[in-house]
């Protein structure tokens, strides 16, 4: 599934990564296929990396189409070398960037990162930002990077939410690969999830192998001491044939038999009439006691 978002042209990819395992290498192999299908102009805000290490190992060719917008090393603006800042992260400046530099039908636009932005705006005006940026018409892709464990979970899932693809990638067992987990959704509402081994070469090109399972697993048979609670009492809970038989031979004190049930279904004689006998002692009035309503 990896290889096939990376040539996806359109919707919101996110890349999620840790300090654990950076998935700046991802978003490189991102930018190297959007560049050599040579129909896109791509833009990068690079707020944490320079230039030539985003671009090292890139096709010089197609280099031509990448528009480098330098945030890095002044993301803030503090010291005035950089091209582009975090309070210029509107829609209304991004969009005006491609209009200014537009050469193809379709613009794609990767941040590095995403983070960097969300640490210094407002959540709300930043996720607004997002969804003007998707439905603006001039941006066709939105490539972004965030660093899931220096934001609150809650911001960290609408950044999610926001998404038509989530990667999240996390370390593998072996060094020269790592784990990315790949949730797709599609235009229908289909969710589709994939784990993947991936490596990123140094001109920038992905290698995907599918997630081996774990040998074995679903023929090896459970250890009854591990799923049994009741194999290591000292007294027993279970029962013999014999005692299971002579167990339902037991009567029960609350279910009737056939016979007992006919016998109290059966009618007998003057059952269901109620015969009264005043004595002489009752005091009953034969007038009726709410003649006085009468209208």
């Amino acid at each position: 599934m990896l290889l096939d978002v990376i040539q996806t042209v359109g919707g919101f990819i996110l890349v999620e990564d840790t300090v654990q395992c950076s998935g700046r290498g991802l978003l490189r192999c991102f930018i190297n296929a959007a560049v050599k299908r040579q129909e896109e102009d791509v833009h990068v805000l690079g707020f944490e990396s320079p230039e030539a290490e985003m671009c090292a190992g890139l096709d010089s060719s197609c280099v031509q189409r990448l528009h480098f917008h330098k945030g890095f090393p002044d993301p803030l603006g503090w010291t005035r070398r950089s091209s582009f800042t975090i309070e210029r992260f509107t829609s209304q400046h991004i969009t005006q960037l491609f209009k200014d530099t537009q050469r193809a039908k379709a613009s794609v636009l990767v941040v590095d990162s995403l983070s960097m932005v969300l640490r210094h705006r407002d959540p709300v005006v930043f996720c607004q930002t997002l969804q003007e940026l998707r439905k603006g018409g001039v941006i066709k892709t939105i490539i972004g990077l965030l660093h899931s464990d220096l934001h609150q979970q809650g911001i960290v899932g609408i950044v999610c939410h926001l998404a038509s693809t989530v990667i999240s990638v996390s370390p593998a067992d072996n060094e020269r690969h790592s784990v990315a987990k790949t949730t797709r959704r599609t235009k229908s509402g289909k969710v589709m999830q994939e784990e993947e081994y991936f490596s990123v070469s140094e001109d920038a090109t992905l290698s995907v192998q599918a997630k081996p399972h774990q040998p074995g697993r679903g023929q090896k048979e459970p250890d009854v001491s591990e799923t049994d609670p009741t194999s290591n009492l000292t007294f027993n809970l279970r029962l013999s044939e014999e005692e299971r038989r002579a167990k339902e031979k037991v009567a029960l004190p609350f279910v009737f038999s056939q016979q007992k049930k006919s016998a109290l279904l059966r009618p007998a004689p003057g059952s269901g009439r109620i015969v009264y006998e005043p004595d002489a002692s009752d005091d009953f009035d034969e007038e009726d006691p709410d003649d006085d309503l009468d209208v």
